[in-house]
């Protein structure tokens, strides 16, 4: 069964962020019966699941894995909660309803220029994607607790029951994560994968 590793950015965020560009590298080079599917999330959140949604309903041939920082993190809990998928979350927003209503209004996505409006009605969507109950055995949530962005104290309190990588310093850009990825790779049991 083919491998795929869908990675979802954070807000005003793309496929051309950092952290995206570094696993599609090592995925390529490391693991060449993966593939990694990264889109360009829509800035509506609503339009922004089902696009995921369907990119996963499209190919259900293959097995899934997830990877979602800051925002792209809330998205993964939701989907890897709806699809039974393993989940790595990198500095994972908690309550983006709260964090977001401070910059309501125009944005622009430096990656893409894309001016768009982050508005109440989002929050409420947002909100109602919000998961309580996880199953933990399928998270892997990395936290650095210089993160000026989000307090990771939240993550830790979510996700206590998964497997943590809390790490002091940092960013929220997450410091150093190209040293993460085998040990994505080894969560996700991708090199046994290759062998199957």
């Amino acid at each position: 069964m083919k491998k795929k590793i869908l990675v979802i950015h954070g807000f005003n965020s793309s496929p051309q962020s950092f952290k995206a560009q570094l696993t599609k590298q090592y995925i390529r080079q490391h693991l060449s019966h993966v593939d990694v599917v990264c889109p360009q999330l829509l800035s509506n959140p609503n339009a922004a699941i089902a696009q995921l949604m369907d990119i996963i309903d499209n190919d259900k041939q293959c097995q899934w894995h997830l990877t979602g920082s800051s925002l792209g993190g809330f998205f993964a809990t939701y989907l890897a909660a709806k699809y039974n998928l393993k989940a790595v979350l990198i500095n994972p927003a908690i309550r983006p309803y709260e964090l977001l209503e401070d910059i309501l209004g125009e944005q622009i996505n430096p990656y893409t220029k894309e001016v768009y409006q982050v508005t109440l009605e989002h929050m409420q969507h947002l909100k109602a994607f919000e998961i309580d109950k996880i199953n933990a055995k399928n998270f892997l949530v990395m936290v650095q607790t210089g993160d000026e962005v989000l307090d990771y104290q939240q993550a830790v309190d979510k996700y206590q029951h998964c497997q943590l990588c809390v790490q002091q310093g940092g960013d929220h850009s997450f410091i150093n994560f190209d040293e993460m990825l085998p040990d994505i790779v080894n969560f996700f049991q991708l090199n046994k994968a290759a062998m199957d």
